[in-house]
């Protein structure tokens, strides 16, 4: 099981002007998603005890097409993920205007992909560590609206995709809530989305199928396809690394805007 160290400080506050309404993610938690929903049976209840009224449903995660273009970073630090090689130290950022989503916890679900033994760590060539507000930092992971991705990125009209740009990696809130159709495990595709867009920070680039009914390799453009292979998130799968061959595929989004953006 994986460990993250408890986050503390305050957070750092960004004011945040008014935004349309926005489109709606998995209510199952804060977070937009639990790593390990719990499976534990409910409690048996006395027949003299009166039954207890049902705690409230927590707000879906939301969020409009465009943000503010500003970010709350997540407060504290994380213990140092990895025991060898170089050490490269990140924060956490979550566009304001992406509501009912705690930033702490977001930045915990980073971290917990990061710091797992099938993760970039596992290698013994990085170290990663979690910083807050203020600190200093190698690059920046950011949770950003569609429209605001493309500004982030650099690059022409897309909306649908994450990406890198130099010490911004950025995922698009719209992937980190609903995924892509062939990935029916919604934990599984934030995984890869987190491995493949770190992958590109730590110097690598893109991967192509290996063979048809193979893992992909995460250096492979899943959010694209998976061209014959089948989903894998992890760099090293039960701690080995695992490529493909060197190349990339044509960027082909989606056209449908309703797969980047989902008014409530």
């Amino acid at each position: 099981m994986r460990t993250v160290r408890g986050l503390v400080a305050g957070l750092l506050a960004v004011a945040a002007i008014g935004l349309p309404a926005g489109c709606s993610g998995p209510a199952d938690s804060a977070t937009g998603g639990s790593r390990t929903p719990s499976s534990r049976p409910a409690a048996s209840r006395s027949t003299h005890s009166p039954t207890p009224s049902p705690s409230p449903s927590p707000s879906p995660v939301s969020y409009p097409l465009r943000g503010t273009g500003s970010y709350a970073i997540a407060p504290g630090h994380s213990a140092t993920l990895g025991r060898h090689g170089t050490l490269l130290r990140f924060q956490v950022a979550v566009e304001h205007g992406i509501d009912n989503l705690s930033v702490s916890g977001f930045a915990d679900q980073v971290v917990d992909i990061l710091g797992d033994p099938q993760g970039w760590t596992a290698g013994g060539d990085w170290r990663l560590r979690r910083v807050g507000p203020g600190q200093p930092h190698d690059f920046v992971l950011y949770l950003a609206t569609p429209a605001t991705r493309d500004v982030l990125c650099g690059a022409a009209f897309d909306r649908y995709t994450s990406c890198r740009n130099g010490d911004a990696v950025v995922i698009n809130v719209s992937r980190w809530l609903h995924g892509v159709p062939y990935y029916h495990d919604l934990t599984a595709y934030r995984d890869y989305a987190v491995s493949h867009e770190v992958g590109h920070r730590l110097g690598h680039g893109h991967e192509l199928c290996p063979g048809k009914g193979k893992p992909a390799p995460t250096m492979e453009q899943q959010t694209l396809g998976l061209h014959g292979c089948t989903p894998n998130p992890w760099p090293y799968p039960h701690g080995r690394r695992y490529t493909g061959p060197s190349g990339e595929y044509p960027l082909v989004v989606p056209t449908d805007p309703t797969t980047w953006y989902r008014p409530s």
